[in-house]
């Protein structure tokens, strides 16, 4: 739906959540619930499909922030084999009885290429679970003919990525009569607003494009370390075991997971005030706009050979996954140009998190593959990057030992699977 259609004035649009839902809405065909973040919409539907001890089919290449959402919700996390092309979960390989096992599957659709939907949904159906989908990557996506969060039980879709609100999202569900319902969990959820917390959220994009003016990431990145902030050395958080283990003996809560699950987002349970609604409204209305850029910059990109072949009609992803032999020389090359890169999932949930937390891959060898090498290139910068690679020489990563045969793309990935 284009943003005229959808009645927001740019001047001036609607930001009372009723609006924005209705916005949604009439995008996805489904009802929806505001919510301040996805992490805390994911909870939500979590809590209200799965019981609790249940088990939940996620991808391994992930956020860590999603696993331990599971793990909050009083869940057990089961890792899924994966197709090395996108990440996407491989239905075949899912051993028959892990399916049974199942309470629920959870799909990533993963820097917005979408998950097998249609096969998960006519799985899920046999099995008598729900399947809920991780849209956060995929607001403008489709597969199977519909826009991805339309097949599941439930869906979750983040603002912080492709409308760059840097808060809020949006729980959309099948069944329009639990919209109350859970609007209620979430109201006892949220924690109060603040007037000190809304000015912050307002005045960091100021910080941020001053510290990117100035070049002063590095003493910015230090500043933060020192003072306590940073919460993040490496891709993944600290596990702390121990602490984690604990935190089991409460689930489902939300709280004891809260030093996980607050990670790079401290306030995804604070109930939002007008500078958020007003800046999730503005980037609603450029939402068309963003998708369209997204979308040519994704064409660009997997026409190099560090891709994988993509659909015949390029979606908008949020990120394009390349493939390159030297990921770190390939992320100091992009950021000599000033490209950051993120969104990095490395190494896969089942390696980082250990069967004490989470019931390991049956065949690991795919994610750990695409965790290793695979480059998430932001669509909106695909010119600067394609440059930025052909100047460092990079080459593109060679095919996973158990997926090459005669006729794999450029980069040893198998164009046959989908």
């Amino acid at each position: 739906m284009a943003s005229g259609e959808a009645g927001l004035d740019p001047a001036r649009p609607d930001a009372r959540p009723e609006r924005l839902e209705e916005i949604m809405r009439g995008r996805l065909g489904r009802e929806c619930v505001y919510v301040p973040s996805c992490r805390l919409g994911l909870f939500l539907a979590l809590r209200h499909w799965c019981p609790s001890g249940g088990r939940v089919l996620m991808s391994p290449v992930n956020d860590d922030v999603i696993f331990f959402v599971v793990l909050a919700a009083g869940l057990r996390p089961v890792q899924a084999p994966l197709n090395p092309r996108d990440a996407s979960i491989d239905v075949d390989a899912v051993p028959d009885e892990v399916w049974g096992s199942l309470s629920a599957v959870l799909t990533t659709n993963l820097y917005g290429n979408p998950d097998p939907a249609p096969r998960l949904r006519a799985r899920c159906d046999a099995l008598g679970i729900p399947l809920l989908e991780d849209a956060a990557h995929a607001i403008g996506s489709t597969v199977g003919g519909r826009p991805v969060g339309a097949w599941g039980d439930a869906s979750v879709f983040s603002l912080s990525k492709h409308v760059g609100a840097r808060t809020g999202g949006f729980l959309a569900v099948a069944d329009p009569d639990l919209r109350a319902a859970l609007r209620q969990t979430r109201d006892a959820l949220l924690t109060p607003h603040r007037t000190t917390a809304e000015l912050a959220y307002a005045l960091r994009p100021h910080a941020e494009a001053a510290v990117r003016g100035l070049r002063l990431r590095r003493p910015a990145r230090a500043a933060l370390r020192l003072l306590g902030l940073a919460e993040r050395e490496e891709i993944r958080m600290p596990l702390r075991p121990g602490a984690l283990a604990r935190a089991a003996a409460a689930a489902p809560d939300l709280t004891a997971y809260d030093p996980w699950v607050r990670v790079d987002l401290h306030d995804y349970r604070r109930r939002p005030g007008r500078l958020r609604l007003a800046r999730v409204a503005r980037g609603l209305v450029r939402l068309d706009d963003v998708l369209a850029a997204c979308r040519a910059g994704t064409e660009l990109l997997l026409s190099t050979p560090w891709a994988a072949p993509g659909p015949a009609e390029p979606r908008p992803l949020f990120r394009v996954p390349l493939f390159v032999a030297d990921r770190d020389a390939a992320v100091r090359a992009l950021a000599r140009r000033g490209i950051t890169v993120g969104y990095l999932y490395d190494p896969p949930l089942d390696d980082y998190a250990g069967a004490d937390f989470t019931d390991p891959s049956p065949a690991p060898e795919a994610a750990r593959w695409f965790a290793r090498h695979a480059l998430p290139v932001d669509p909106l910068r695909a010119r600067e990057a394609v440059g930025a690679l052909r100047a460092s020489g990079a080459r593109p990563a060679p095919a996973p030992a158990d997926r090459a045969r005669p006729g794999a793309a450029p980069g040893g990935l198998d164009p046959s699977r989908g």
